[in-house]
């Protein structure tokens, strides 16, 4: 009981000091934003931050379930408001920190003394790092009203994750870390709620293009579209599930997943169950099974047996296309003049909490163009005993509005909104600041 109240002293002196430096603003914005461009390279999402003073615009991946936001200090960080986080700090604490000490080598950015440190990772390469300094600086994010963007606003202490360049490495061109949005206190979605006491949601409308943006808003809706639609209307509820374990490239880490999962029961094929095994859709005592939603893997992946199933049945039921060899990483391919539209493929449902509640992923978002000739289902094999057995990808989230509601830890989601004549690609970016 004294741990647990000293906890939440320290928490609540960490958010009335972060609320206090930004509470002389009168503009207390009831949402914010970030723009997300797809990188044609390395089919990451891509968003762009102002950090540091003078604040200077950094290039970051979006990492749907990572825990921090993390930025390479090693090259080329220069900060007047730079502030490593030190032992026995609130900062340190909501960070639940794995480590605390001294710089083993020369003090310098990122590597301070009476500092505490966690574990970033890059899920794109599969690799962490432990030694990430806790650190607060100054950071820069639009607001919107739902509808355009507005004004910027800047916050003076915003927790971030030093870390040395290599954890870069796998990441697109120019690009300096990631935005974690996990379900951690010093995920991005969290701080921002916290610091302007706006709901801790978000939702997250990626653009299948290379070309226009999608869009991230921190807060409620409204989230409107061109021609002036509320996207948010009509959307699918669904628990999310706690996974009690760590899980992406941190298994052994002792404390629950900051990831999103999900409760997927059974899956079909153009309205026929597909025979799997139901076992390995729910999470284990060591955390591993389930499905989990991931910007971390550009498709989706099923685990071997799924992925056999679920192709098996796809290809019955496109029995009058013509198979064509397989493109890597896709082993389920097909000559695209068979096929007129993806339209013509079938839907893929993944069932959830009951047979009439479901993720329907239609061929939009189920077919990969690989060539003018060949179009392959955008599934990847995910071989056996994985650690989750389904990792819903990016290439299936894209025109699809998912909202995140951590404090009732349900997700909403759209389903595709091609069949809406809408496109995530359709915010209107024309600022009313």
């Amino acid at each position: 009981m004294a741990l647990t109240s000293y906890y939440l002293m320290l928490i609540c002196s960490l958010l009335l000091s972060i609320s206090s430096s930004i509470g002389q603003t009168s503009f207390q914005p009831k949402a914010l934003l970030l723009p997300v461009t797809k990188d044609s390279t390395t089919l990451q999402y891509i968003t762009q931050i102002g950090q540091r003073t003078p604040l200077v615009p950094i290039k970051l991946t979006i990492h749907l379930g990572g825990q921090t936001l993390w930025v390479d200090c090693e090259d080329g960080y220069v900060s007047s408001t730079y502030r490593p986080a030190r032992c026995g700090s609130a900062q340190c604490t909501l960070a639940k920190v794995n480590t605390c000490g001294d710089c083993i080598t020369t003090p310098r950015i990122g590597c301070s003394n009476n500092a505490c440190y966690n574990t970033p990772e890059n899920p794109f390469i599969k690799t962490l790092y432990d030694g990430g300094e806790i650190t607060e600086d100054v950071l820069s994010i639009q607001s919107t009203d739902g509808s355009n963007p507005g004004k910027f606003v800047k916050i003076p202490s915003f927790i971030f994750t030093c870390v040395p360049t290599f954890l870069t490495d796998g990441l697109a061109s120019g690009v300096k870390g990631t935005v974690g949005l996990g379900r951690n206190r010093i995920a991005l979605p969290s701080q921002l709620a916290e610091i302007f006491s706006f709901p801790r949601k978000f939702a997250i409308c990626l653009s299948s293009s290379t070309k226009s943006s999608g869009v991230i808003i921190f807060g409620d809706g409204p989230y409107m579209m061109l021609p002036n639609i509320d996207i948010s209307k009509n959307l699918i509820f669904t628990p999310l599930i706690t996974n009690t374990f760590g899980t992406g490239s941190v298994p052994f880490l002792n404390e629950s997943s900051s990831e999103y999962f999900i409760g997927v029961k059974s899956i079909r094929v153009n309205g026929k169950s597909v025979p799997i095994n139901k076992k390995l859709l729910s999470i284990d005592k060591r955390g591993n099974g389930g499905t989990k939603i991931s910007t971390g893997s550009p498709y989706t992946i099923l685990e071997s047996s799924i992925y056999d199933a679920v192709t098996k049945a796809f290809v019955q039921e496109l029995s009058n296309v013509t198979r064509v060899a397989a493109v890597a990483p896709f082993e389920t391919c097909f000559s695209s003049k068979n096929i007129g539209s993806t339209r013509a493929v079938p839907a893929i449902d993944l069932v959830l909490q009951s047979k009439q509640v479901y993720w329907r992923i239609f061929g939009s978002n189920s077919m990969v163009e690989v060539s003018p000739d060949v179009i392959c289902l955008g599934f990847v094999n995910g071989g056996i005993k994985p650690t989750t057995s389904i990792v819903i990808g990016g290439y299936q989230l894209e025109d699809n509005l998912l909202q995140f509601d951590l404090p009732r830890s349900t997700l909403g989601f759209s389903s595709s909104l091609l069949f809406r004549q809408i496109t995530c690609a359709n915010f209107n970016f024309t600022s009313k600041a």
